[in-house]
């Protein structure tokens, strides 16, 4: 069987990008001693796509960027080429709306823990993979979400292809019967197992600070050019358990469930337990920015 079916919800054999090469997926191979897969030393990137275009694309690119600075992995590709990778690999899929998945570990080396000297050639991956946006029955209805401690490292920030932390907290959600977890560190609010969370109260909207106890979703920007343009305020600041717990509304955000109202944390109703005001505008003002790549 073709690598166990390749992955599951990916029809036939779809192209992918390694190491300068495009290719059949089910022919994409990594040596053993790759630091990616003995260490988890690499990041990663997910670009979604609309109507065949990404979506935020400079934004993304950047966050690779700060991702490979930080672990001290020299960027691979210039702005243009990480671009023209992007564009080549959705052209070569059917599907107009999809998500670009971007993978760079430090290379092949020899198993040591400390960086290998001198410096390896990184391992470069990329692939098209199927994306559903959240359907408006889902949107309607919202997510219910059950709260845990945040067990994870202090380097959150990194978008790191280390995520067993992250597994282990999503994991949390599916044994609760739940879409997602939100994350407590010392009484405060962090984030979802791969999610931003976003508290609302008395009309405004405000997630954690973005610092290494928190992955800066690329709808950080997002949401404050919504919010802006929408005369909703917005604040970044230190987020307590407490007003998590009490706010007006609650919402979700990532790349591929883009924004979804919470109604439920660990039993109990956020707000009315429908989705609230700010949600619906927030919604629509995402919903036409999506419009505007058609």
């Amino acid at each position: 069987m073709v690598q166990n079916m390749l992955i599951q919800g990916v029809s036939g054999d779809p192209t992918v990008y390694l190491n300068g090469v495009f290719g059949p997926l089910s022919e994409a191979k990594i040596s053993v001693l790759d630091r990616g897969f003995i260490f988890g030393d690499g990041i990663y990137e997910v670009v979604p796509i609309y109507h065949g275009k990404p979506f935020r694309m400079a934004q993304h690119l950047a966050r690779l960027e700060r991702s490979l600075a930080k672990i001290h992995i020299q960027q691979p590709m210039t702005k243009p080429q990480w671009e023209t990778l992007v564009k080549d690999l959705v052209s070569k899929t059917t599907d107009a709306t999809c998500m670009v998945y971007i993978q760079i570990s430090r290379g092949v080396a020899k198993r040591d823990h400390a960086y290998p000297v001198p410096a390896v050639t990184p391992t470069v991956f990329a692939m098209v993979a199927p994306m559903t946006p959240p359907g408006a029955a889902l949107r309607e209805k919202g997510v219910r979400l059950v709260s845990i401690p945040d067990e994870r490292w202090l380097h959150c920030d990194i978008k790191s292809v280390s995520l067993l932390g992250n597994v282990l907290a999503k994991q949390a959600a599916v044994d609760a019967g739940v879409d997602e977890v939100v994350q407590f560190r010392n009484g405060n609010l962090t984030e979802g197992a791969s999610c931003n969370i976003w508290v609302v109260q008395n009309g405004k909207v405000i997630a954690p600070l973005k610092d290494n106890l928190v992955l800066e979703g690329i709808r950080y920007g997002l949401f404050e050019e919504l919010c802006k343009e929408s005369g909703i305020p917005f604040e970044l600041r230190i987020v307590t358990e407490a007003e998590t717990r009490n706010a007006d509304e609650l919402m979700m955000s990532s790349a591929t469930r883009e924004v979804l109202p919470v109604v439920e944390l660990d039993g109990k109703s956020v707000g009315s337990g429908k989705p609230g005001p700010i949600f619906q505008k927030l919604r629509a003002a995402y919903d036409a920015r999506i419009a505007a790549l058609a």
